[in-house]
Parts: C-alpha cells; structure tokens; sequence
C-alpha cells in the first residue's frame, strides 16, 4: 500500500487526526502555500459532545459526523488517507501508517484521546466504553438487547442484571448519559415496553470523588446532583470501582451492584503514537509541548488538543489547559497562523487560551453553564446549551435534523431510533483490516531502507 500523494514544490503538513483541532488547523490552512494531508481512522469528523444522545438512542449517528471528503471536496493541494499511525521517524521526518509512510516538512499530532482504564485490564476488557461514535452505537444496541431478553428471561436475578445500568464516570458525559437514560427510563420504557415495569431498572452514577463535575463550581456540582436524583439517578460519591465480575461491578468498600451494562466514562487518556519515548509524555499521556505547540526534541512536530499538554506555556494554565473542544480549535486556528508565519521568515506567537466557559446537561430543562463570573442552571443554562452545540455541528443537514429530533423528543418522547442493527464487515474487508493487522510496519520500514525510509516506497 501507499499513500500516492504526488510530491510537489510546496511544504507538506501532515495533520494526524481531523477532530476539532485536526480540522481548525486544515480549514484554515485553506488557500495557504502549503500541501495539507490529513490522516484519520475515520473517514468523518465526529461531534463527541452529542456521542451520548446516539447511545440513549436520541439522535442518529448520521447527525453528528460528516465526511471529511465532503468538507475538503473543493480544496486544492489538500489529501485525505483513512490509516492509522503506527511510528514517527523524526529524524527523516517520516511517519509510518497503516497504509504505509509519507515524508513531512511539518507533523501535527492532534488524534485526541482514548478511554482511561487506570492499568485495569479487566474492567477495560469488560466495560463499555462511549468515546466515539462506533461505541455509543454498541452501547445502544446493548442497551436495547438488555430490554427484549429482560421481557423473556426466567429469573428475577437475570432480569435485575440486564435493567440495571451502572455508570463509572461523574464527568460531563457520565451526568449526560445518566440524565439521558433516566429519561428513557421514565418516558420511553412505559410506552415501547407496557409489560416491563419500569420500576425495575434502576441507574446508577458512581464518581470516585467527592463531588460530580468536578471541572466545574461546587455550585453547578450541587445542582446536577439534585437534578439527577430528582430523575431517580442513585448518585454514589466517594466510591471507587475495583472490578467487574460474574455481571457485579464491585467497589473498593466491599460492595456490589448487579449488571450487564456496565458504562466507563471515568477518564481520557491521549491516543498513544507506537514508538514515541516516555521523555515525551506528560500526565494522561499527553505530549509535552511548548508554547507554540512544538514537541521539544523533535524537529517539526506539533501537537495540539487532548493529545498535548502545554504545562508551563501557558501562565494562566500553569499545569496544562482543560481537554476542552475549545482549547484544540483555538490551538488549531493559532498554528495555522504560525505555520505561515515560519514559511515567512517570522516569529511564531505564544498560544493563550481564552476560556469562552462548560456547560453539562443533565435532560429536558436541567442544564448548568459558566461563562467567566456568570454562573446559571435550569431552563436558561438548558437553553444556553442547545444553541451552542447546534451552532457547533458541521452541515447545514445535520443542524437541522438535530434541532427537529429535540422539538419532536421535547412534545413527544417519542423517537423512532430505537432499532438494534449489528452491522456485518464484508469478507474482503476483514481480510484486509487481517492483513494490515499482522504486518509490522516498523521492522518492514528499517529493512527496506536503513539508511533512509523515505527511499522504500515514500509518497
């Protein structure tokens, strides 16, 4: 395999990962002296705030992605290639994928984050992640599973395990899936399940610390609290998960809670780049950056976003900035200025983060936001949310279909999304994700060219 990206006179940019800053940074590298390659494990620019609406079945997975080659079907000197990075060769400059290895002039790492499973290789084996689309959709065909075998099983402990629902995370998204599934619960099960109590199934949010939200004030904490328990959410503080076994999620203080929906939201980690040293790496993984987004040591390389932590840069965030969409949209939209600036022979400018405020909500009316010293919850701050992320969604489209599915699901509760559809691979396509699977790029790339990989097959 190989990229095919023709060689040409202008400055490649290579840009690994095309969430929020991955996609700043390319938008506004637009009519730029530049040749813009961006590399994703997708084909489509996901929207994460709403990934918990697809896994309570609220919104189709359709309505918060879009085609990157659909937002780039204009562009000249602009490259789209659907890999996955497996090692950086700074010093030839040359990243190797899963489709092969491309030359840069500059590399800019902003892939984002994965789940945090803190060393427990168990739970990560047994628990269900919801950080991208593709596992909010498993997550609800899960969830939906768990309804019809609850109306058929034959004992009452089977049919506690599949209704109840155990939530590890007081994050935003563990307040937003359990806000939302609370809302399946009292407004969806009674009409799509009239012979299954709803009574029955009980949600549980578990937070190791002492409060949720932690992020955010300990007044917008208290409020979210009393909005999820009012929704008859059993909120569990000070309380920390050791294991999952035998369908119970079992607790540091001894206890258990019987499950077979067992959520982990309980933290991000960056993506990992296969052969990058820990010299590199700070807290969470991320990659130490200076203020300008430079990865010391490594000529050319960039990272902005969750995948980076700019721990002294920055003086107002001393200790790195918050894994907000804000801070890699922001970082994206100064490196492209940057960038330009290099090729101009100029000075680079510092990144300052402008913090425009959070916002988490918890259902219908229940929100909270902080913008600077205003601080709000309830109806206006639910508002307030609405308009922010609908404004945010890429398409005209999907702005659209979003904002019906949430007039239609605020009069009626009554979405028809709650289908269970297992997509099946097509055979050429295993084979493939087989074959690329059992190859071992880094040795394949050192043996076709020691002395210079950009030799053995470079696009």
């Amino acid at each position: 395999m190989s990229f095919n990206v023709p060689k040409t006179d202008k400055k490649r940019v290579v840009i690994v990962g095309g969430g929020f800053g991955g996609l700043k940074l390319a938008n506004k590298l637009c009519k730029s002296d530049f040749q813009v390659v961006l590399v994703d494990r997708n084909n489509y620019h996901q929207f994460p705030p709403l990934i918990y609406q697809i896994a309570s079945a609220g919104i189709e997975p359709s309505s918060i992605s879009f085609p990157f080659r659909k937002i780039f079907q204009r562009r000249k000197n602009f490259y789209f290639r659907m890999a996955e990075v497996r090692s950086i060769f700074p010093e030839h400059k040359v990243i190797q994928t899963s489709i092969g290895k491309v030359q840069y002039d500059y590399l800019v790492l902003a892939a984002g984050t994965t789940t945090n499973f803190f060393g427990n290789a168990h739970v990560e084996d047994e628990a269900m992640p919801m950080k991208n689309v593709s596992e909010a959709m498993g997550l609800r065909n899960a969830l939906l599973d768990n309804f019809e075998r609850a109306l058929t099983c034959a004992g009452e402990q089977e049919r506690q395990e599949l209704l109840n629902v155990v939530i590890v995370g007081g994050g935003a998204t563990g307040v937003e899936i359990a806000g939302a599934l609370s809302e399946m619960k009292n407004f969806v099960l009674p009409k799509d399940y009239p012979d299954l109590p709803n009574s029955l199934m009980h949600i549980y949010l578990i937070e190791a610390g002492p409060r949720l939200l932690a992020a955010m004030s300990k007044e917008s904490s208290a409020h979210v609290e009393k909005y999820l328990r009012a929704m008859g959410v059993n909120v569990l503080l000070n309380k920390m998960v050791t294991d999952y076994k035998d369908h119970r999620v079992h607790l540091k203080d001894g206890s258990s809670i019987a499950t077979r929906t067992f959520i982990w939201v309980s933290g991000v980690a960056a993506q990992p780049v296969g052969n990058l040293g820990e010299e590199f790496l700070g807290r969470g993984r991320r990659i130490k950056v200076d203020e300008f987004n430079r990865v010391p040591g490594l000529d050319g390389v960039f990272s902005i976003g969750d995948q980076c932590i700019m721990a002294e840069g920055d003086p107002a965030w001393q200790g790195g900035h918050p894994q907000l969409a804000q801070v890699a949209i922001q970082q994206g939209t100064l490196l492209a200025k940057n960038l330009k600036r290099l090729e101009a022979g100029k000075e680079m400018k510092p990144f300052r983060y402008r913090n425009l405020g959070t916002m988490a909500t918890v259902g219908r009316n229940r929100a909270v936001a902080e913008f600077s010293k205003i601080k709000m919850a309830g109806f206006l701050a639910w508002l307030m949310w609405l308009v922010v992320h609908l404004r945010s969604i890429l398409g005209v489209r999907n702005k659209i279909i979003v904002l019906f599915n949430w007039m239609w699901n605020y009069v009626s509760y009554s979405q028809s999304l709650r289908m269970i559809i297992y997509a099946k691979k097509a055979k050429e396509v295993r084979e493939r994700e087989q074959r690329l699977a059992s190859t071992h790029w880094g040795a394949d790339l050192m043996s076709e060219g020691a002395d210079d990989p950009r030799k053995a097959g470079e696009a």
